[in-house]
């Protein structure tokens, strides 16, 4: 059998670099949003850097009273945003060295953003940034496949449905991931290891690890991959 890396994440809204080194790292990449929404989480807010200091971008969404709701039910309670998430991206990195070279990029994606799904927003960032990167990883939804109880189990069963023989996990999930599923259905489990980035030329010090990728995007452009683990140097 032909080898296959599957990842099986939420989505999230213009995440950072080691987001998109866990999609390039793969040969698909499944977006789980059959998961419940959770707040004040990155599944509709990022950081970037401003100025004034880091600032938040959260997408408003529908939660008061939903809050069993899955990530791909969720709804945008505010239209306006896009333009507002616009605006504050052109008054921090206007000055930055590449933002004239990906900012129509941006501009349309914003302005003519009319989705009304969270998760479709995120994909839509998701995908258009991966072509900026030049990643060309398959992006799916959880919900293409058939859904079997337990958390792990469920993880198993996507991997075998998609063809995967690795399983690539965030770290986090070491504490509540079950080893032995994998291993007994003859997938093979890794771990990202998000350690030892390198610093880049970012706008405003302290430097900042963890903000949006559009950040490492408009400080070096062509050159943002030499910044990132899953890309030759």
């Amino acid at each position: 059998m032909p080898s296959k890396k599957v990842a099986i994440v939420q989505s999230n809204y213009i995440p950072w670099k080691g987001y998109f080194d866990l999609i390039n790292l793969v040969d698909e990449f499944i977006l789980f949003d059959e998961m419940q929404y959770t707040r004040r989480d990155w599944r509709n807010r990022n950081i970037i850097k401003t100025p004034a200091g880091l600032k938040w971008l959260t997408i408003p969404v529908a939660v008061k009273g939903n809050f069993s709701q899955k990530i791909k039910d969720t709804i945008i309670s505010d239209p306006r945003w896009a333009r507002r998430h616009w605006d504050s991206i052109v008054h921090s990195y206007s000055k930055a060295r590449y933002f004239g070279l990906y900012r129509e990029q941006f501009k349309e994606l914003y302005l003519n953003c009319d989705e009304r799904f969270l998760s479709r927003i995120n994909y839509l960032f998701l995908s258009a940034i991966c072509k900026i990167l030049g990643i060309a990883t398959t992006i799916s939804w959880s919900e293409n496949y058939v859904s079997v109880d337990g958390k792990t189990a469920r993880l198993v069963s996507l991997c075998q449905q998609s063809g995967a023989t690795t399983y690539i996990s965030g770290p986090a999930a070491r504490d509540y991931l079950d080893e032995s599923l994998f291993e007994s259905g003859r997938i093979k489990l890794q771990y990202m290891d998000y350690s030892s980035y390198p610093e880049y030329n970012q706008l405003f010090q302290p430097f900042e690890h963890s903000v949006s990728i559009i950040d490492l995007i408009f400080n070096e452009g062509p050159e943002a991959t030499k910044y990132m683990k899953s890309f030759p140097r």
